[in-house]
């Protein structure tokens, strides 16, 4: 097997590589090893933030990719097979440690690519240790691009639920797009829950369906990926350069003086 070198991998560079031109932003791209139904791949989550992670460095200056993480905490899906979980302690553990390391390397600008939602509270938790402990770090993170991007879509762009859900509609689409080899449309099937509104019901994933996705992926296409990781990228590669150009610097006049 041959592996094609690709300079935004950091993964593929050498020492004298990042000692003659460095690169100052990091993206770390962060996943998870569980079902999304029978149309989708146990990666599906890993898979995407990393593919997405790859489009967005290519358009920004001195930017590299850190090898995906390809587990997340995903106890709450374990009914389903085939899950492999971190525990919250471990998956915090991990992130307070990588973000350590991109300080010590001095790469003090980090993007996390967020692909599943477990890891959205150890992201917040590693994210403001990291903080607390290099004020100089800068970290944005994106933590749920399945709710972002519904709302930079076309009003009407989803047919259901806005796309939402755990292999549903809008993830069923972007993953047609990203890795279409690896999807079978023919055993794709989903509930939409009856979840209340305003408030965040704590569930375990077997409550909300018993096929072991969410939403509507009958209603997923390649068009609508397509739409959807354009829409994506460039919304968040807007946000990065407006970072840039302020050397990401977010505080208001006041706050400098």
């Amino acid at each position: 097997m041959s592996i094609a070198k690709n300079k935004l991998e950091i993964q593929h560079w050498n020492m004298a590589e990042f000692k003659a031109a460095p690169f100052e932003k990091a993206i770390l791209p962060l996943g998870s090893l569980e079902s999304h139904g029978s149309h989708l791949p146990f990666g599906t989550d890993a898979l995407t933030a990393y593919l997405v992670a790859l489009d967005i460095a290519a358009q920004l200056p001195r930017t590299a990719v850190l090898p995906p993480v390809n587990y997340g905490v995903s106890e709450h899906y374990k009914e389903f097979p085939f899950c492999v979980s971190l525990s919250f302690d471990t998956e915090i553990a991990l992130l307070r440690d990588i973000f350590e390391s991109l300080h010590r390397e001095g790469v003090t600008k980090v993007f996390v690519m967020n692909g599943h939602d477990g890891n959205i509270s150890p992201i917040e938790v590693a994210a403001r240790s990291a903080k607390v402990a290099h004020p100089d770090m800068r970290i944005v993170s994106l933590d749920a691009w399945w709710n972002m991007v519904g709302s930079v879509v076309p009003k009407g762009f989803f047919e259901v639920w806005n796309g939402l859900g755990h292999g549903g509609e809008g993830e069923t689409s972007i993953c047609l797009e990203l890795f279409p080899e690896l999807c079978d449309m023919s055993k794709a099937a989903g509930v939409v829950p009856k979840l209340p509104p305003y408030v965040d019901v704590k569930w375990r994933f077997s409550e909300l369906t018993n096929t072991g996705a969410s939403g509507d992926p009958t209603k997923a296409s390649p068009a609508k990926g397509k739409a959807m990781r354009k829409a994506l990228v460039d919304t968040v590669v807007k946000i990065l350069k407006d970072l840039d150009a302020t050397g990401w610097d977010y505080r208001s006049d006041e706050t400098k003086r």
